[in-house]
């Protein structure tokens, strides 16, 4: 209790988090290291789905079309879990050294389009690996989830800078991005409860983990955004949710990569 109330009262400054953005670089460029390291190859496949003539039941008057499915290429689940690690990592050495002015300027604005533009590539990457995991291997959907979740977090970069010219918070985006972040969810618990139903066997038990520490995380970063612009406790100071973000940021993904490689990526 008394770490958590020196944490919470210690005051943050520039050079401080500066400090962080160097720290966490280093620290998830060498988790992205250890997995491409440790991992071993384990591939997931990446297929398209199309309509194509059923050759068996059609006839030259009625023609039967059929729901078909075609392998394109294959993905390395190693390569997947490092480059969020990688992406992160570049954005927190650019923030710290050759845009820190232009970071630094913002962030005395209530503003860190770093972060919402690193978010939308990484936080997606990670929603693309946990969907490998639940059986999604359609090229388009794994696009849509992408997608959804890259515009989930652009929308936090609207309403920050939405919020600049206000005098009152305008919510707008922020609940159209929780809605966009839900969607992908949804379609996570339709596959889940297919394999459940339909399938041979249950989606291994330590993916649940993993769509428990996503979802609790990915709600800890809403609750984050809520308490700055609601200005409670400490985070009256935009430099604290801002260390948060960065905080959360790290334990969301460093959760997800080891939970993967000890599921499937150990040796």
């Amino acid at each position: 209790m008394k770490i958590i109330n020196k944490f919470i009262e210690t005051k943050i400054t520039l050079p401080s988090l500066n400090k962080w953005n160097k720290s966490l670089a280093a620290m998830h460029a060498t988790f992205g290291l250890l997995i491409l390291i440790l991992s071993q190859n384990r591939a997931f496949p990446v297929t398209t789905s199309f309509l194509t003539l059923n050759t068996l039941t059609s006839t030259p008057e009625h023609p039967v079309l059929i729901t078909a499915q075609r392998h394109l290429f294959d993905v390395r689940m190693s390569y997947v879990i490092a480059l969020f690690f990688f992406l992160s990592a570049i954005a927190h050495l650019l923030a710290a050294t050759y845009f820190r002015k232009r970071y630094e300027e913002d962030l005395k604005q209530g503003i860190n389009k770093f972060r919402w533009f690193e978010y939308s590539l990484s936080a997606s990457t990670m929603m693309v690996a946990i969907s490998f995991l639940s059986g999604i291997t359609d090229l388009s959907s794994l696009i849509m989830i992408f997608g959804l979740i890259a515009i989930m977090n652009l929308l936090g970069l609207v309403m920050e800078i939405h919020n600049q010219k206000t005098k009152k918070v305008n919510w707008i985006s922020y609940v159209i991005g929780c809605l966009s972040g839900i969607l992908p969810w949804i379609v996570f618990v339709i596959y889940t409860v297919g394999v459940e139903i339909y399938g041979g066997g249950g989606i291994p038990t330590f993916v649940y983990f993993i769509y428990g520490t996503i979802f609790v995380s990915f709600n800890c970063f809403a609750i984050n955004m809520y308490l700055q612009y609601k200005k409670i406790g400490p985070w009256k100071d935009y430099l604290f949710g801002e260390k948060m973000y960065m905080i959360l940021s790290l334990v969301a993904k460093t959760l997800l990569a080891w939970q993967v490689f000890f599921g499937i990526l150990r040796p």
